[in-house]
Formats: structure tokens, C-alpha cells, sequence
């Protein structure tokens, strides 16, 4: 009970303004949460974080974690904004969309009946540029910011230094991520409404959501009371990265938000609030290559399967900043994560453990449960044959719990045990556990039967 409450203590000091009042989570869940969010911050030395959680299509949890500034210490608040970097690219993708709904323009139109003088611009569609799959080389891979970009550019520098180069693969053939797209994506927009790209966000998105705190980043950087971004050589101490020059993220990636503000915008593609249904449809499809291989990518978006769930998912990287934005409609839950550190994998790593907990409803909690308690069994070499079928407690032979018992034992208590994935088979729920020790990682894995009964319980070496 003490080192519960050390625990909690210190996640109360670091959890400043947090917005406690505003949650649809019991309290065990939400210290889960605060636990996990408080620890991957620790182990991987990101100053902060701020995140929010959707549930059940409403604003569920707001919460702040570390400092914005670490000289002077200054405490995170949930006001505060952070760049979401590539997150924006869905912002660039659904305006297209909605230029596409009032007859402006078609997806598939080629980039030459806007802008002619690109390389192959009447082969490569304004579609292919929204799925990474145009051919137009990045001008910015490096998760670091180069000489010449810490100067300021233009869309119209950008494209005519990469976007009339030969372009590294046929359009439609292979999904290759570019920045260089999107900034095509933004000057298209601008050509056709005639208005700046960040203006018609404003007027056609983030005015209608109430999105209030959204700034262009990319020309006004963050404010002097918004979190400072760090980097980090190797793991030496955290450094003031440097600002990239203006011009340089525009449309690929120059948003900054709070948190709430990005869940505002998790909670329309929920409820479908913006754009038609056929748009939307478009918007969450993956790209399939002229080959027929998928993508894993829609619409400035991935779109893939987490834990058994389907996920609308993007991380965000800009000098400074980390971010995660992960949006699963069918459950009607989003979370937000985001990290003022580049180049780290805090932001993804918390969404990931967040969506965990949010998506865990009841049953779930009572199967994890009984996973475990199963797993400290066999760690002594006992079941509790109620539990399961005479097929598999015909597997679980005298032999068999004796290797389970001289395997697992001497492993100790599990540091966490989490459920992965879960889906139908032969009729039955498999569901997928991670179990973690200190120095390894197992795979342990059930059938369950539609009366509640393990058809099978099986333990392996994570891959």
C-alpha cells in the first residue's frame, strides 16, 4: 500500500491541471493509465506528454504528464500545444476530399491540371499522393533537421527541387512515404480555392469542430507558454532542437494543437460529422498497388488492425515533437499522445498501452484475469481442470505441467501481462497475450469455447 501511494504521489506532482473531472473511466483505470503513461515517460527520458482519450464517441480522459520547459521547470498543462507533424496529412487529405464533394476537383484527376510542370504530372493522380504511392521523391526523410532546412523555403522551392526529379518508381506500383506529396497535395489546394492552405483548414474544419486551439505551426512555431521541443544525442542529456525554417512542413506537417483539440477531431471521423460517407469510405480504404498488395494506407492515414480492432492510426514527427493519433471507429474510442521529444517512440509506445485500457471492457478484464492466474499455475505445475475441455486437459498431461513448471517457474512474476489480439477461429475466440519478464518475452495464447470453456492454453518465446 505504501509504494501505491509513493506511486501515486508522484504521479499527482507530475500530472499538473490535469482535467481529473472530465472522465468516463473508473478510477482504477484512469491510475492505470496515469501508471503507464508516468513510466514510459521515466524509461525513455521525454520531458512530457499530454494526451486524450475518446470513449464511446465522447472525451473521455484529458491528462498532462512531465514538463513543457525544462529551463526553467515548468509543468505541463492540458492548454499547451504541440506539433502533431505528419497527423496533418489526414487534415490535407479530408480538405481534398471536400473539394472533391463541391466539384472542384476529383482525386483522380491528374497533378498536371493544377500544377504541369512537376515530373510525370499527367501520370501520377492527386489520389496517389494522398497513398504514398505517386513516386515523388521525400525531401525529408531524416529524423533530424539538415543545414539548409533550418533556413526558410516555399511549396514552390520544395517542388521544384524534388518534384521534377526522375521519380523513383512507376505511379501505383509501390507505397514509399513522401513528405513531397503532400506538399503538392497543400499547392493544389491553395490553386484551386485560391485562398491559403492553413485558411481553408480553419474555415471548413477547425472552426466547425471547435477546434480553437489549432495554430500553423510551420510559420508561427509554438508560443513562448507552449512546450519547448527537446532532442537527444544517443542518451545523453535533452537539447533545445533547433526550429526547421518556415516553409518546410506546410502541408506534410505543420499543425500544432492541444490534445483536446485532436480528440475533437477523432470524435467527427467517429460520428462522421465533416465529410459525406462516400468520402469517408474513400478517406479509411486501404491503397491496394497495381500488383494487389496492400498497403496498410488510406487516405493520409494507416489503416490496419490493433489488438484484434480496427485502427485509423499516424504518428507525427517535426524537430522537437513526437506524436501518436490512433482512432478506432467501430468502438467508437480514439487516443491522443502527444510528446515534446523527436525521435523517440514514447507517444506510440503510451497510445498503444492507452487503447488497451480503453478498449478493455468487462469481459475482457475478467478473461486477462484468468489468463494470468492460469499462467501462475502452470508456473507451478497446476490447472484448475474445470476450466477447460477433456481435449485440453487430455494436452495438459502429467509431463506437460511438469515442463511448464521446470520452464516458466524460474521466471518469476510477470512484469506485464497484456492482451494483444483476439479474433474467431473454428468456431471459438483466440486471444492473444504478451506476458514480459525482466530479460524475456512470451506468447501465450487460448481457445475459448462459446460456453466458456479453454479448448487450448499454450505458452511460447515471443517471436
Amino acid at each position: 500500500m505504501r509504494v501505491r501511494l509513493a506511486v501515486f504521489t508522484l504521479l499527482v506532482s507530475l500530472a499538473a491541471h490535469a482535467q481529473q473531472g472530465r472522465s468516463l473511466f473508473p478510477n482504477d483505470v484512469r491510475y492505470q493509465m496515469d501508471v503507464a503513461a508516468t513510466k514510459i515517460l521515466a524509461a525513455t527520458g521525454v520531458p512530457s506528454a499530454s494526451i486524450a482519450v475518446v470513449k464511446d464517441g465522447r472525451m473521455a480522459y484529458i491528462q498532462t504528464y512531465g514538463e513543457s520547459r525544462l529551463e526553467p521547470r515548468t509543468l505541463v498543462r492540458p492548454d499547451m500545444r504541440y506539433s502533431i507533424g505528419s497527423i496533418s496529412k489526414q487534415f490535407t487529405a479530408v480538405a481534398l476530399l471536400l473539394l472533391q464533394e463541391q466539384g472542384k476537383l476529383s482525386l483522380d484527376d491528374p497533378v498536371g491540371k493544377f500544377l504541369p510542370n512537376l515530373t510525370r504530372a499527367g501520370d501520377v493522380t492527386i489520389r496517389q499522393l494522398l497513398t504514398h504511392t505517386s513516386g515523388y521523391s521525400d525531401f525529408w526523410p531524416q529524423d533530424y533537421v539538415m543545414p539548409m532546412m533550418l533556413k526558410p523555403t516555399t511549396a514552390a522551392h520544395i517542388m521544384d527541387t524534388w518534384a521534377r526529379k526522375p521519380l523513383d518508381f512507376e505511379p501505383g506500383t509501390k507505397w514509399q512515404y513522401s513528405n513531397t506529396g503532400f506538399v503538392i497535395a497543400g499547392a493544389i489546394i491553395e490553386k484551386v480555392t485560391g485562398k491559403p492552405y492553413f485558411q481553408f483548414l480553419r474555415d471548413h474544419i477547425f472552426t466547425p469542430l471547435n477546434m480553437t486551439s489549432v495554430a500553423d505551426f510551420d510559420q508561427q512555431g509554438v508560443a513562448p507558454t507552449d512546450p519547448t521541443g527537446y532532442l537527444r544525442y544517443g542518451l545523453g542529456p535533452a537539447r533545445v532542437a533547433p526550429d526547421a525554417g518556415a516553409g518546410w512542413m506546410f502541408a506534410a506537417g505543420e499543425l500544432a494543437m492541444t490534445a483536446e483539440d485532436l480528440a475533437k477531431w477523432d470524435i467527427a471521423l467517429i460520428e462522421r460529422k465533416i465529410m459525406s460517407p462516400a468520402s469517408y469510405k474513400q478517406f479509411e480504404t486501404e491503397t491496394v498497388l497495381t500488383n494487389g498488395l496492400g498497403t496498410q494506407y488510406g487516405l493520409g492515414v494507416s489503416v490496419r488492425s490493433e489488438s484484434g480492432h480496427r485502427a485509423l492510426t499516424h504518428g507525427g514527427e517535426v524537430s522537437g515533437f513526437t506524436a501518436t493519433n490512433t482512432v478506432f471507429p467501430d468502438d467508437r474510442v480514439a487516443v491522443v499522445v502527444l510528446t515534446n521529444q523527436d525521435a523517440a517512440n514514447a507517444s506510440g509506445t503510451i497510445a498503444k498501452k492507452l487503447a488497451t485500457l480503453a478498449l478493455q471492457d468487462a469481459d475482457t478484464a475478467r478473461k486477462l484475469e484468468q489468463a494470468q492466474q492460469i499462467f501462475a499455475g502452470l508456473q507451478k505445475g497446476t490447472i484448475n481442470r474445470a476450466l477447460f475441455t477433456d481435449n485440453a486437459n487430455s494436452y495438459f498431461s502429467e509431463q506437460a505441467l511438469k515442463d511448464f513448471a521446470s520452464s516458466l517457474g524460474p521466471l518469476g512474476a510477470p512484469k506485464e501481462f497484456t492482451q494483444t489480439n483476439q479474433s474467431l477461429r473454428g468456431g471459438m475466440m483466440l486471444r492473444v497475450y504478451q506476458v514480459k519478464f525482466a530479460d524475456k518475452a512470451l506468447r501465450a495464447w487460448t481457445f475459448e469455447m462459446p460456453d466458456g470453456k479453454l479448448e487450448q492454453y499454450q505458452v511460447a518465446a515471443a517471436d
